[in-house]
């Protein structure tokens, strides 16, 4: 018999652990062959809510946020990138080079956009489409350095991910919306989140950070356990 359980994440599209911690999650769920299945819903965490429309260049913000050098900070990418391969996730910039043959700069873009429309996909078309979206926006940033602050390319972004282009487009201008996912957003701090990605199982359970695929196991089984338990 199959276990289902909720599972919802808190993140940004601009964290590289969410994108990993999801990698993670998913060979969990491929361990666990059956046994457990789960819904996921994208929750809203701005980690730059104030960026301006211009946005970032990638390493200038971290080392102004987090005072780090850029030695420091190749060293982290060196880890992350590890990380990232054993979970499965590329991080990896994939377009096209410029006649240097250099790519893009990497860039940090403000995504309050991108957390209406993710939150729309999800009201409207479900939580795989909700995921589906999450991911082309993950694979937007990291791998084609595209500029998510930019409307006209969310709607490409989102339009190729099954939603109605002209639904996307008004869920941008709905004033509604975006205070639903401030509230939401604000109920991650009612939740003791403060860093992403964060995992909250049957809306009780929470799993700080990006685990190892034996721990996502572990902690699914252990909150299905505590479930039938309190059931009994």
């Amino acid at each position: 018999m199959t276990d289902t359980v909720t599972i919802d994440i808190y993140s940004d599209v601009m964290c590289p652990w969410c994108a990993i911690g999801y990698g993670q999650l998913t060979k969990a769920l491929e361990q666990l062959g059956g046994e457990i299945t789960a819904q996921l819903r994208w929750r809203p965490f701005e980690l730059n809510p104030d960026m301006g429309p211009s946005g970032e260049p990638q390493e200038a913000h971290l080392q102004r946020k987090y005072g780090r050098t850029a030695e420091a900070g190749a060293k982290v990418r060196e880890q992350m990138k590890s990380i990232a391969d054993e979970a499965g996730v590329s991080l990896a910039y994939e377009g096209p080079l410029d006649d240097a043959g250099a790519a893009p700069p990497a860039m940090m873009w403000n995504t309050r956009d991108c957390h209406k429309l993710l939150a729309m996909a999800l009201e409207q078309a479900g939580p795989d489409v909700q995921t589906r979206l999450k991911l082309d926006l993950f694979k937007a940033h990291f791998n084609h350095r595209r500029d998510l602050s930019d409307r006209a390319v969310l709607l490409d972004i989102a339009a190729a991910a099954g939603l109605h282009r002209e639904a996307a487009k008004a869920a941008l201008d709905d004033d509604a919306l975006e205070a639903r996912v401030i509230a939401e957003e604000r109920q991650a701090w009612d939740h003791n989140i403060t860093g992403v990605p964060a995992m909250i199982i049957n809306s009780k359970f929470m799993v700080p950070g990006a685990q190892a695929p034996e721990t996502y196991v572990n902690v699914l089984r252990r909150v299905v356990e505590k479930s039938k338990a309190a059931s009994a």
